[in-house]
């Protein structure tokens, strides 16, 4: 889990004596979540490049911690798996107040089908893992909708009721939808599916209320 810190016993805080003892925990934990959040962000990088069973010390390197606070953190490749997964959910799923604040409401719903389809590339790196049948990320397809199911639901509620998008698509079928074309074509990169969403989008605003110009 990404919320996951040292072990207690690491706290120096604990054995403390001097001035203002919580001054240290307080850099501990802030430090721990620097490497948490360094990890994350290079075993994304390295399982989209190289796979989810590359070397625990090519993700160290590349976050630039040792391995020894790899394993404290995430003892198990599952356990890392299944935190850069919810990492990137979240991440996904904040984005899309911040966009409604500041786009009209078919503007911020394409622009977070565009961010989806970038997370939905990215998850590629994440597939073996998650198909596996490993009883560790069981919960996932879960949490996945219970994440981006609302988030979605709410820019295409505010789109449709702008008048700017077609009545009757459900969030999990738009999402689907575009994983289904995010599926990996030969000879074609991401921006072949970036593409194939837009023309999907394109097809939301048929039959609208409020047709563009």
């Amino acid at each position: 889990m990404a919320g996951k810190t040292a072990p207690t016993g690491t706290d120096p805080a604990t054995s403390a004596a001097s001035g203002s003892p919580e001054t240290p925990a307080r850099r501990l934990r802030a430090d721990a979540q620097r490497n948490i959040d360094s990890l994350l962000a290079a075993a994304k990088s390295v399982f989209g490049t190289a796979g989810v069973n590359a070397p625990a010390k090519q993700i160290a390197d590349t976050a630039g911690v040792g391995v020894g606070t790899l394993y404290r953190h995430f003892p198990q490749r599952s356990d890392l798996v299944r935190a850069v997964f919810q990492r990137e959910v979240d991440a996904c799923a904040d984005a899309a107040p911040a966009l409604a604040a500041a786009l009209e409401p078919a503007a911020a719903l394409a622009s977070w089908l565009k961010r989806y389809t970038e997370f939905v590339a990215t998850k590629r790196g994440l597939a073996t893992a998650l198909h596996s049948g490993d009883p560790a990320f069981d919960a996932l397809p879960g949490y996945f909708m219970q994440r981006l199911g609302p988030a979605l639901g709410s820019l295409l509620d505010a789109a449709t009721a702008s008048g700017e998008i077609r009545a009757g698509v459900s969030p999990r079928d738009l999402l689907h939808a575009v994983a289904n074309l995010c599926l990996p074509v030969p000879g074609e990169g991401p921006a072949y599916s970036q593409r194939m969403v837009a023309l999907l989008i394109d097809g939301l605003r048929y039959g609208a209320e409020h047709q563009p110009p």
